[in-house]
């Protein structure tokens, strides 16, 4: 009985420390607790998702941003979610199977938004409200990281970044840890029929003692998260839900979440 009490324990303690949070807290630093899901957008409109145009309207509205970013194929760091063209512009193939050039072809939602440059985000926003940067990736690459950090280094507004992959959380760990950072996690399993092991890690978020996360971004539909709300509630780590699509659903997940990443109102 002893013994398999300590197992038990054992087990329970190697768990919580799979999923410690950095204890340093690097908070988002700006108040704000609600960031336009790729800018304040519109699919149906001339400012659809990730484009310049719902940029600048997030800005004006006064809300944070979030917004993804990927390569292209002669590296260069766009702003855009998928990874293929085919739901956002119609067109067949990757992203980084393109150059920037390119890409310039292509129209977003029939628009006359094209997919941007990051630089050329940051130069618009140009510190007028905070941003969460979501990294996208496909491998375990980290020239994402790399090329986006370049462009960074000499933005002076505020920002942290996010990723579903812990391989991107490592990286900023090691060569920029003074930067809040964020694991992106949900139940993969029930949102998506994905039983992947790595899935299940990330959505327990068991690199966490790899990563250090500054805060975990959990999907709103999974608010109950048992991994999430130990970091919250135990280690003190901030929790941002995504995606908030109603003011309903704001309400119903307030007290689950510390920050808000929204689309489709007003909060």
């Amino acid at each position: 009985m002893i013994k398999e009490a300590g197992v038990l324990f054992g087990t329970i303690g190697a768990y919580f420390a799979a999923i410690m949070p950095g204890l340093k807290h690097r908070r988002m630093h700006s108040p704000t607790i609600y960031y336009a899901h790729r800018g304040l957008h519109d699919n149906k409109t001339d400012a659809p998702e990730n484009t310049m145009r719902a940029f600048a309207r997030a800005c004006e509205a006064g809300y944070g941003i979030e917004m993804d970013l990927q390569l292209t194929k002669d590296f260069k760091v766009v702003v855009f979610h998928d990874f293929t063209l085919k739901r956002v512009c119609s067109a067949d193939g990757h992203v980084s199977d393109y150059t920037y050039q390119e890409l310039r072809q292509f129209s977003i939602y029939g628009t006359d938004q094209r997919i941007p440059l990051f630089e050329d985000v940051l130069k618009l926003v140009d510190g007028r409200v905070p941003l969460i940067i979501e990294m996208k990736y496909r491998d375990f690459n980290n020239r994402i990281c790399v090329e986006a950090d370049k462009l960074l280094q000499d933005y002076k507004g505020e920002y942290c970044i996010e990723s579903f992959h812990p391989w991107a959380l490592i990286w900023y760990r090691k060569h920029r840890p003074e930067i809040c950072r964020g694991q992106l996690a949900m139940n993969f399993q029930r949102q998506e029929g994905n039983y992947g092991p790595e899935r299940m890690i990330v959505r327990h978020l068991l690199t966490n003692f790899l990563t250090r996360p500054d805060f975990i971004a959990y999907d709103l539909r999974d608010k109950e998260a048992v991994s999430k709300n130990i970091c919250r509630h135990v280690f003190g780590c901030p929790s941002v839900a995504w995606t908030v699509r109603s003011k309903m659903q704001l309400e119903k997940c307030r007290p689950y979440y510390d920050s808000f990443i929204f689309e489709g109102f007003m909060p």
